[in-house]
């Protein structure tokens, strides 16, 4: 068996049982990265199989192209196989272990967390609102209602947390699915640019199919604006810090301000990208999806939209008397986002990035021994 991990579910058992299969076929080898990837192991243990299931982007176009698909009796669906063993390896590389449970109650665990750090700034910041209440449009207006180091000493914190327990399940995903060649530059360059393109989104050349069976790239199209919104966000509360501590210059910023512009046009890529998603999934064929995922995809996305739309309005009504209520509501669903970025569908993203890089390495290692 290659990997270490032994850890094996229902899921990633019949995983294995249709890898096997494909292994044998071969017939969809020239869609995805999956299929190249596969054909480098002839047993599939469950680290394996995580990697695979990272690599699959859920584009559906190997299930239209399987003519051992249902109703064949091998009943071949790896679009549906790969969403259910992504699920359970994130639950199995979760830490701590017993937090993998929230990735089967995505859609309850995401709503209650994010409702409970709302009420708490609420409830924090009540007192100070009613004291200070009116515009914070003015430099240094959010500190009345909350101090600078208490929101440092918050949000610092549930980051961290975040980025440790990300980080022990990606090292646990990577020595599972065992060892890997060396990562030289051009297999990172690689990998980043097929994540940043969405590369292997695009149903083989054209698009992912929908009810219709009908290829489409809207679905891809969807991902970049919510990709990318993502991004600028995140962009923009970088220069924020480093006007902060490098400048010394107080947020709220200007309307004209670098951190406002990225922020703002983040927030529109949230805002217009996160319908869009929902919209595409609901659209899809039933075949195509795994049903216990649902709730964790779609608490993922409300949560993007929730990020974007309240801190554009927030931005817009600064100058109002709604500032204080909006701030608070936006800071709680920011504060639910950290908290819930180990144990939701945030993961998903970082966990493809490092099985691309894998795949990259792989693909490299492989030409080099050919040309040799």
């Amino acid at each position: 068996m290659d990997g270490t991990d032994t850890r094996g579910t229902p899921a990633l058992a019949e995983a294995a049982r249709i890898m096997t299969i494909c292994n044998s076929c071969r017939y969809c080898e020239g869609l995805c990265a999956v299929f190249p990837a596969m054909e480098r192991h002839r047993e599939f243990s469950p680290g394996t199989l995580a990697h695979l299931a990272s690599l699959c982007h859920g584009c559906g176009a190997c299930l239209d192209d399987c003519q051992f698909a249902p109703p064949h009796e091998f009943a071949v669906n790896v679009p549906r196989t790969m969403a259910a063993a992504r699920r359970e390896s994130y639950a199995a590389h979760a830490w701590p272990r017993l937090a993998g449970g929230a990735f089967d109650r995505g859609g309850i665990v995401n709503a209650a967390v994010i409702l409970l750090c709302v009420i708490g700034f609420l409830a924090a910041i009540m007192p100070a609102l009613s004291g200070a209440g009116g515009p914070l449009s003015a430099p240094g207006a959010f500190y009345r209602l909350m101090s600078h180091g208490a929101m440092v000493a918050v949000f610092g914190l549930a980051a961290l947390y975040a980025i440790f327990t990300i980080a022990a399940g990606i090292r646990q995903f990577w020595r599972a699915a065992g060892p890997a060649p060396h990562i030289g530059p051009r297999a990172l360059a690689g990998a980043l640019h097929d994540a940043m393109r969405l590369r292997y989104l695009d149903g083989g050349g054209a698009g992912c199919p929908d009810a219709q069976q009908a290829p489409r790239d809207h679905r891809r199209l969807f991902h970049h604006f919510v990709f990318y919104g993502f991004l600028l966000c995140f962009a923009s509360t970088c220069v924020a810090t480093l006007y902060s501590y490098g400048f010394d210059l107080e947020a709220p910023y200007p309307p004209t301000s670098l951190p406002v512009i990225l922020g703002a046009l983040g927030g529109i890529g949230l805002v217009a990208g996160a319908p869009g998603l929902l919209l595409e999934k609901k659209r899809r064929p039933p075949a195509f999806a795994d049903p216990a995922s649902r709730g964790m995809d779609v608490a993922f996305i409300v949560t993007l939209f929730l990020l974007g739309l309240t801190g554009l309005a927030l931005l817009v009504l600064r100058a109002t008397s709604f500032a204080g209520i909006l701030l608070c509501i936006h800071l709680g669903v920011v504060l639910g986002f950290f908290v819930t970025m180990p144990y939701g569908k945030f993961v998903h993203g970082i966990w493809r990035l490092v099985a691309l890089v894998r795949h990259a390495a792989e693909f490299e290692a492989e030409t080099a021994g050919t040309q040799k």
